[in-house]
């Protein structure tokens, strides 16, 4: 995933940095009797969310609003004369009211006790977003806190990974106690490997041995996994991608967590098994991933049931995380999704599948 929250460069001179909006010839303006064109997805006005959004929080005056990433949602860097913050503005298509309430309450509650996240601000009449009245429909936008640090330079050392397992496993005991009015879907068995199976099969017609192989890899890997059961401690709240990109470290040793778009509930392994899934496809050595290990079982021991369905929790992760991606492509980038990167998703997931997975 790319790093959501990079740390912002040095202010340029005032001038350079302010946002213009762009004003149409007067002979482009649509007439007022033409409805609008119907819209999937719009990139929204830097100055608007100045005027419209940042107006609603106590900071100091902005002098920048910069679109940083468009990701799974948009994430603009802000900066006022004090300080830096993040803000982020959800995808209509991606996710619903409740979905956001979720996470911001969750980080709410993250930082209510003291954890290491990089959390939301609430506005002045005391919300945790704004909403947006898009073309394509609602959409929330949330402030966020700069993460103080930075992204580790050429990933974690093998401290700074012992310190992000510590700190998942904080984060996951911490989780049992939260509560939430609002609903985000479980990461369940369904969720993971049906409806990933459901948004990636199609692209396998013509692919009548693939497809099989997909649709088998499916099922080996949800039998290993139905005893897994949904109660604490083995139940909780995940990060959703745990991974160094989504971490800044500071010189002095402290980590600060970001993107949760991804949380829900779920099962620790999971979110366990995620990190190493990402570690291995990025070739991360395997003292990092044991280092990470160790920072975990120290806060939190696994029972033998999860550590030794980590295999086919790195499939669910592959395939969840392959899903998220095909969906996100297809609204931005179609021209991507051809037979050369299903096929090289699919030789990832056999590679996962082998005896020896966790050595490449």
């Amino acid at each position: 995933m790319m790093q959501l929250y990079p740390a912002p460069t040095r202010l340029q001179s005032l001038d350079a940095q302010r946002v213009s909006v762009m004003r149409p010839h007067p002979g482009t303006q649509p007439k007022s009797d033409r409805p609008t064109f119907p819209t999937i997805y719009s990139s929204l006005s830097p100055q608007a969310l100045i005027s419209e959004v940042l107006s609603s929080y106590d900071i100091d005056r902005v002098i920048a609003c910069q679109f940083w990433n468009r990701g799974l949602s948009d994430v603009y860097l802000v900066q006022t004369l004090s300080r830096s913050y993040i803000l982020r503005v959800s995808h209509h298509h991606w996710r619903s009211r409740s979905d956001v309430y979720f996470e911001l309450d969750f980080l709410a509650f993250c930082r209510d006790r003291c954890l290491p996240i990089a959390y939301p601000l609430r506005t002045t009449d005391n919300r945790l977003a704004v909403e947006i009245n898009a073309p394509e429909g609602e959409r929330y936008a949330a402030l966020f806190v700069f993460a103080e640090g930075d992204v580790p330079l050429g990933d974690v050392n093998p401290q700074q990974s012992q310190l992000l397992g510590e700190t998942l496993a904080r984060l996951h005991e911490t989780a049992h106690l939260f509560r939430s009015r609002y609903h985000r879907e479980p990461l369940s068995l369904e969720y993971l490997f049906d409806r990933s199976l459901d948004i990636i099969a199609p692209f396998f017609s013509g692919r009548d041995r693939d497809r099989d192989y997909l649709e088998t890899a499916v099922a080996d890997s949800k039998a290993a996994l139905e005893n897994l059961p949904q109660s604490e401690p083995y139940w909780t709240i995940c990060w959703g991608d745990p991974h160094s990109g989504n971490a800044h470290f500071t010189p002095d040793g402290r980590v600060t967590l970001f993107d949760f778009d991804q949380c829900g509930y779920g099962w620790r392994a999971f979110d366990v098994a995620k990190f190493l899934h990402i570690a291995l496809r990025t070739g991360i050595s395997r003292h990092i991933r044991d280092a990470f290990l160790r920072g975990y079982e120290s806060v939190s021991p696994l029972d033998a049931s999860e550590t030794q369905r980590f295999q086919p929790l790195t499939q669910a992760a592959h395939l969840w995380s392959w899903a998220i991606a095909v969906n996100n492509t297809m609204m931005n980038n179609y021209s991507r999704l051809d037979h050369s990167y299903f096929s090289q998703r699919l030789e990832q997931l056999k590679l996962l599948r082998s005896s020896d997975w966790g050595l490449f």
